[in-house]
């Protein structure tokens, strides 16, 4: 039917070429972000799942700041642990020297001089070993805990180990000198259970540094394959987007030509009254 009021073929025309509009402005905008479903309105129901995919990326991310924060600081425990055992050799050595009974009382002196500035100097590396508050080896504290997982609910605990003077670990007490054959001779054995300690106490350390470790290994790939989880879901081909940008552009052109042609059906109108 021929009619100048209603134009079927124009209306049907203009009905193909918002439909092209509409996949053109959505294949800019992949090109354009990247991405084949940038905002829920693209896919609701992939949008959903990727913004959870990210909630869990961005709290691996505080989990592995939260390991590293625990690793650097049992770090700096074991460094004080190993000076504090380098210390005690030193001590061992003046103490077994001044259990000498042919040594005069000059060289001794001088030996138990050496050997309290080696002792002091004990409590200045324990009161030193801090990193971020936490002070593992001066029984400021029993452990450090952190993160384990994204949700909060998993965690890592390290116990601290006290290595200060006059403790279960270091039983050398604060006053220890061997000013005398008899305090020295005593002294040897009382440091080597306090270097024995030390070292088991290293151990110890040196483990839990190991799981923090292991545990940011495993919470880096954990991230890595969820990041790559979002990208498969939400991540445009840029490849395929570049052919269907030129056909729909292609398509574009022909449904303008359609309308074009649809609208100048009426035209004929006017030759049944010539």
């Amino acid at each position: 039917m021929l009619s100048v009021n209603t134009n079927v073929g124009a209306m049907v025309a203009l009905q193909y070429l918002n439909q092209t509009q509409a996949s053109l402005a959505q294949t800019q905008n992949a090109i354009n972000t990247g991405l084949k479903v940038s905002s829920a309105k693209d896919n609701g129901a992939v949008y959903a799942i990727a913004q959870n995919m990210r909630g869990n990326v961005a709290g691996y991310t505080a989990v592995q700041d939260s390991l590293n924060r625990g690793m650097s600081s049992v770090d700096v425990a074991m460094s004080a642990g190993q000076s504090i055992s380098d210390l005690l050799i030193e001590m061992k050595t003046k103490a077994l020297a001044a259990s000498d009974t042919s040594l005069d009382t000059a060289s001794r002196s001088a030996m138990n001089q050496d050997f309290v500035a080696l002792r002091d100097q004990i409590s200045t590396i324990v009161s030193n070993a801090v990193f971020n508050g936490y002070n593992l080896v001066d029984g400021s504290t029993t452990q450090i805990t952190a993160l384990a997982s994204a949700d909060g609910s998993r965690r890592i605990t390290v116990a601290a180990e006290n290595m200060s003077l006059s403790g279960s670990i270091v039983t050398v007490s604060t006053g220890a000198s061997i000013s005398t054959q008899a305090s020295a001779s005593t002294m040897v054995s009382a440091i080597q259970a306090s270097l024995t300690n030390v070292n088991s106490a290293l151990a110890k350390l040196s483990s839990g540094s190991k799981k923090f470790s292991i545990q940011i290994d495993f919470a880096q790939k954990l991230s890595d394959a969820l990041t790559s989880g979002i990208g498969n879901l939400v991540d445009a081909n840029m490849a395929n987007e570049s052919a269907m940008l030129q056909s729909l552009q292609v398509k574009q052109q022909l449904g303008v030509q359609a309308l074009s042609i649809a609208n100048q059906a009426p035209q004929t109108v006017l030759s049944l009254f010539r």
